[in-house]
């Protein structure tokens, strides 16, 4: 195991992090209240713990190449190690009551997941609220991906390529560039785009800027944190709930497609068959609850269709802010909404939940069964957009999904133990594992998880990464297999 490499890509990240502080520092100057001192030691505590790092790498020298284990240990303990820093103005400022809290806040953020202990966010000092929604945006397309797009390669060659398949989403990862630092540059250059073009959109919409930068992380990264306690409904304002709607499903899409499309290959997103799915899996959803809540909820098609288009797509794309209580809704139109919170947007994507793609691949491989069925000696390859798809993924796309249930029911099983409801226990492992954000019930849109034992918000934080990491780049460092030579 190279030790080496894995501590310098460590201190790497973490003086990564201490500067991205920085512009939460600025916000906390220019408002004044109080949170200043907290995020600047917190920015120096980082990056002394990442120099530390570098030089233990430095006393261990070593040929820095990265392959499978040590790309795996990078992600997994990276994440963690994030998170674990990531937390500290939480607890400096005292805007948390302990440190599990701000953990547990923290893993939200950087997972994009928008789950939150906070009973009252708009208490909270304006600088400690921008770092809480800036990590969503490096959570998003992947704390190790920004790293990576910043500085020099960290393990050469191979070993970019390692931790980059270990950090994206989605059964298949493609690079659009021959190099994995260019690669990350070029998904960082999409993904300023459209930071930029939602920040504008929201402005002329005539939201104050800082609250347009603050949501505008939330909906790129798709994590949901707002700086209000009724979410989006704050503002009851339908512009700025459409702008978010088509930014969220903007961000529900494989960025490598945009990247094609930068590129003058517009054929590629509008041909992709996951694209093409996703698309029509929401504008399913938005019919079926709009007509659900047209008569129940609202007497008013425009308003029906308003909310119910922001809610299918804020919780298909795992965003989960609110633009009304969908927890008052028919038991038709929530089912809906838990459905989508497993199915998820694109692989590739800034979103969470099992990805539409492997869905896909799961009905081509039981069409394949039944068709076997009647002709069991014939080869039956499935395709995916004119080409042959693996039989080594469709493999893991099968073991990953049966995984993903396994760990959900195990989850949830656990919570009911510590005494939640059915309701609210079902829907926090799912709104956790599936990176969404707000539940039903007890953990609702307009309630929070600060309730919720040690145990139960230690839990949901392992569910929280699991579902970011896809579960195998963690639960794989669990293994005894995995650290013999």
């Amino acid at each position: 195991m190279n030790f080496g490499i894995i501590s310098k890509a460590l201190g790497l990240l973490l003086l990564t992090e201490s500067a991205c502080m920085l512009p939460s520092m600025g916000v906390a100057l220019y408002y004044g209240q109080g949170d200043a001192r907290a995020l600047t030691l917190s920015m120096i505590l980082t990056a002394a713990a990442g120099l530390l790092l570098l030089g233990l790498s430095a006393l261990r020298p070593k040929k820095g190449i990265i392959r499978y284990k040590e790309g795996f240990m990078i992600t997994g303990f990276g994440w963690v190690l994030a998170c674990a820093f990531g937390a500290l103005p939480f607890c400096f400022s005292g805007s948390v009551p302990t440190y599990m809290d701000a953990y547990f806040e923290t893993v939200s953020g950087f997972t994009t997941t928008g789950s939150t202990i906070l009973s009252d966010v708009e208490a909270v000092p304006r600088g400690i609220l921008f770092w809480r929604s800036f990590t969503h945006w490096l959570g998003g397309m992947g704390i190790l991906a920004f790293t990576m797009a910043l500085l020099p390669s960290m393990g050469g060659r191979v070993g970019t390529l390692q931790v980059y398949k270990a950090e994206t989403t989605g059964p298949i990862a493609g690079k659009v560039r021959p190099t994995m630092r260019g690669t990350a540059k070029m998904l960082y250059l999409v993904y300023g785009i459209i930071t930029v073009a939602q920040i504008i959109s929201l402005r002329i919409a005539g939201m104050p800027v800082y609250d347009s930068l603050v949501h505008t992380f939330g909906t790129v990264g798709t994590g949901g944190f707002s700086i209000y306690n009724k979410s989006i409904g704050h503002y009851h304002n339908p512009s700025y709930e459409w702008i978010i709607t088509i930014f969220t499903f903007v961000s529900g899409v494989n960025f490598s497609l945009y990247c094609n499309a930068l590129h003058g290959n517009f054929r590629t997103l509008l041909k992709d068959r996951e694209f093409q799915a996703y698309s029509g899996i929401v504008l399913g959803a938005i019919v079926m609850i709009a007509i659900n809540i047209n008569s129940s909820v609202f007497h008013n098609v425009s308003e029906s269709i308003r909310h119910a288009s922001f809610q299918v797509m804020t919780i298909m794309s795992t965003t989960g802010y609110s633009s009304t209580n969908f927890d008052l809704w028919p038991d038709f139109s929530r089912m809906i909404l838990i459905l989508l919170m497993f199915i998820g947007s694109c692989a590739g994507s800034t979103a969470g939940g099992i990805k539409v793609i492997r869905f896909v691949l799961s009905f081509k491989i039981i069409k394949r069964g039944f068709r076997r069925l009647v002709h069991p000696k014939a080869v039956m390859p499935v395709q995916l957009g004119g080409q042959t798809v693996p039989e080594e993924t469709l493999q893991g796309v099968t073991s990953f999904i049966v995984l993903y249930l396994v760990i959900y029911f195990v989850a949830v099983l656990a919570l009911l133990a510590q005494g939640m409801d059915m309701m609210s226990g079902a829907s926090a492992v799912a709104a956790t594992l599936n990176n969404v954000g707000p539940g039903f019930a007890a953990v609702g849109p307009m309630k929070n998880f600060s309730k919720l034992s040690l145990f139960s918000k230690g839990l949901l934080s392992v569910c929280m990464l699991l579902g970011r990491l896809e579960i195998h780049s963690l639960m794989i460092l669990v293994m005894p297999h995995f650290w013999k030579k």
